[in-house]
């Protein structure tokens, strides 16, 4: 049997899973990120858990095809990072270093683009070539996969739509320094964003307002039990981002768009707004993509960075 390795790098924790190489979870675990000293202990933390847990499980390292690593930051396609500020790092390649480290071939991506693999291989995406996967949490984040792989773009940046421009007339700055970009309506700070200044209104009589430490799940939860106010709240934002991805539509054409993230367990809501502002503002050839959920939550970003470890 062979085995591979999933590394999702964040902030506080990396997690990390064992895998066959079918893509067979058989053990997960995190340990902690070290972001001292710029993160220089980071690659090596890795490494040591890897060659831990093959111990542990009686793993040659022959037997290993590899390791892939998602990073909380711009990659480009042969691994080098850009820059990551959550970690501290500068540009250096990662896929040299943690081969180095480890003894086999490893792959580093970014963190949304490794999710959208994990989506393609084992989630909501499964059964598909081609696909966008969008992350709505704090931010928005995507990746873009067509026929199996990643669009990373030249600079690492490829499938950043939570920074395509939808309202370049909003005043409010983006947390990039931009204006006017889908993550102010379409993550959850962004809905609470516009619902506070909706509810602010003197005229709104929604059964939120006035509602202390309101969430974005409050807007979907009034929504749904038929608020007018927190109605056409979802809708604008389900607006914004169908206007988002028809951009992306007419660029790459994907089977499905699989929304994942805090925000997309409101469920069918998002996926039934979406897909009708979508169908609305396309031409027929693009409105035949399914609509769908990400199932794989946390565990899609170790997933997708075994895909990439995969020997096919």
């Amino acid at each position: 049997m062979k085995y591979c390795f999933g590394v999702d790098i964040g902030g506080t924790t990396i997690k990390m899973g064992l895998f066959t190489s079918e893509g067979e979870l058989l053990d997960k675990w995190e340990i902690t990120t070290r972001r001292e000293n710029g993160g220089e202990n980071v690659p090596q933390d890795i490494a040591d858990a890897i060659e831990k847990k093959c111990t542990e499980k009686g793993i040659a390292k022959e037997d290993v095809t590899g390791a892939g690593v998602g990073v909380p930051g711009p990659v480009t396609p042969d691994g080098t990072v850009m820059k990551c500020a959550n970690l501290g790092w500068g540009i250096f390649n990662v896929n040299e270093k943690m081969t180095s480290l480890t003894g086999f071939k490893c792959k580093a991506v970014n963190d949304a683009n490794a999710a959208a693999l994990g989506e393609l291989w084992k989630g909501g995406g499964k059964g598909f070539k081609n696909l966008v996967f969008i992350t709505l949490g704090t931010g928005v984040g995507g990746g873009i996969v067509i026929d199996g792989n990643v669009i990373s773009g030249i600079h690492g940046g490829g499938g950043e739509i939570g920074h395509i421009v939808v309202n370049p007339k909003e005043e409010d700055i983006c947390g990039c320094g931009g204006h006017g970009h889908l993550e102010q309506y379409a993550s959850a700070t962004g809905i609470v964003r516009m619902a506070k200044k909706e509810l602010a209104k003197d005229t709104c009589t929604s059964s939120i307002k006035g509602k202390e430490g309101l969430t974005c799940k409050d807007v979907f939860d009034a929504a749904k039990a038929g608020d007018e106010t927190a109605v056409r709240l979802v809708d604008t934002m389900c607006a914004y981002l169908a206007q988002a991805l028809s951009g992306v539509a007419a660029t790459c054409d994907p089977e499905a768009y699989v929304i994942g993230g805090g925000v997309s367990k409101a469920g069918d809501i998002i996926t039934d707004t979406v897909k009708k502002h979508f169908n609305g503002n396309n031409m027929n050839v693009l409105t035949t993509a399914q609509f769908k959920l990400a199932e794989l939550g946390n565990d899609a970003g170790i997933y997708g960075a075994a895909y990439l470890a995969v020997d096919r």
